[in-house]
């Protein structure tokens, strides 16, 4: 994957004491891309174009 979905200085502070791998932000992105290509089809299968929080 090209470009990140997700901060990693924001990943980082929000892990807390934790060490995170360099990893681990590209890996959180792809999870975060197929939620949001999942929530859009669930809005497209509904007839609307607008993402919501229900379609998570």
């Amino acid at each position: 994957m090209s470009d990140l979905l997700v901060v990693k200085a924001k990943v980082k502070e929000f892990a807390k004491g934790m060490n995170v791998a360099g990893d681990f932000a590209e890996a959180l992105s792809e999870k975060v891309a197929g939620l949001i290509k999942d929530a859009a089809q669930r809005a497209k299968d509904n007839g609307r174009a607008t993402v919501k929080a229900r379609d998570l």
